[in-house]
């Protein structure tokens, strides 16, 4: 028995097609309700960030939903504290190396390695981040050409 392809079965043929490819297409550009950026020492341009286990780069973009939550991990052998550039009010509070929220009078402050931050967002919009880098822990350290300035753009939907 052969099938005769009609105008309009070739027509919802070319939908079922298009919303197919369309549900993929949504699935992967959906948000998240969690985000994780290390930041990490390097020799070439001295510190990046990685943001969920991607390549460590200067610049990161992220998409995220409204609520959702940042956290920011320094790995580098100096300090960095987190300032927000643009965007609306956000929560900053610090957070040990087991997730436990601590007491200090500067969350935004990753004072040593193994601090951590979490940024949670309540407003959609969008936000920029950079770190202000402080001195190293240790002497000695050695890196190659100018410091790259750490830059987070963060779109809340």
């Amino acid at each position: 028995m052969k099938l005769k392809l009609t105008i309009p079965m070739l027509a919802l043929l070319i939908l079922a097609a298009a919303g197919v490819a369309s549900a993929v297409a949504f699935a992967s550009s959906s948000t998240t309700t969690h985000s994780a950026l290390v930041i990490r020492h390097q020799v070439r341009g001295c510190h990046a960030w990685a943001l969920n286990g991607g390549a460590l780069k200067s610049l990161q973009t992220v998409t995220i939903h409204r609520d959702a939550s940042i956290s920011v991990t320094n790995n580098d052998v100096m300090s960095h504290k987190i300032v927000k550039t643009s965007g609306s009010a956000v929560t900053i509070t610090r957070i040990n190396s087991t997730g436990m929220k601590m007491t200090a009078t500067s969350p935004a402050f990753l004072g040593h390695m193994g601090a951590a931050a979490k940024i949670t967002f309540s407003h959609a919009g969008t936000y920029t981040f950079t770190t202000k880098a402080g001195e190293d822990y240790m002497p000695g350290v050695k890196t190659i050409g100018e410091d790259h300035v750490l830059k987070l753009k963060v779109i809340v939907s």
